[in-house]
């Protein structure tokens, strides 16, 4: 199997419509109970091992804890017609979180609460708000909020596949 990709490296196709939100919304929900389903029966230790300088299974899922932040930021940029807050690339929060110290039920359900915060402010979106658009710092290019939640999926899916093909490997 070749190696995983970068998220710097990837590439998106925008242009997502209205229309797409709700397809978008429900891969968002469907985050927690995945990670939930992967690591349900693997043991602590096994999820704290780091590969090759890579985060272990808890350090990816705290990450998607801990960015769920800024996309509540950026969501409160589109609103307000701004351009979206910058990641910060080195993920300075992620790693002072030392997430290997929490059990991993915690740690899922800590990402399912900060998810589901999430997903109830795009629900409460106006339809003149879901039409909003902003610009995305590091791509250079005009998001749509349904870019903007494939863009979230699309990361989700990122980690969930590193988690998984650390699994495989170490835990068949």
């Amino acid at each position: 199997m070749t190696e995983l990709l970068k998220w710097v490296d990837r590439r998106f196709q925008f242009g997502h419509t209205v229309d797409y939100i709700p397809f978008f919304m429900e891969r968002l929900r469907a985050t927690a109970p995945r990670l939930e389903e992967a690591t349900v029966r693997v043991p602590e230790d096994i999820m704290e091992v780091h590969e090759n300088g890579k985060w272990s299974v808890k350090e990816h899922i705290g990450h998607l804890s801990d960015i769920e932040l800024l996309h509540d930021k950026r969501l409160e940029d589109l609103r307000a017609g701004r351009a979206l807050t910058p990641a910060d690339p080195e993920n300075k929060i992620t790693v002072a979180a030392h997430h290997n110290q929490y059990p991993i039920n915690d740690l899922v359900y800590h990402f399912r609460q900060m998810r589901d915060n999430f997903l109830k402010q795009v629900e409460h979106f106006s339809p003149a708000d879901m039409e909003r658009k902003a610009m995305h710092p590091r791509l250079g290019q005009v998001l749509s909020l349904a870019d903007m939640l494939y863009f979230i999926a699309e990361h989700d899916n990122h980690h969930l596949t590193a988690i998984a093909t650390y699994l495989r490997k170490h835990y068949p």
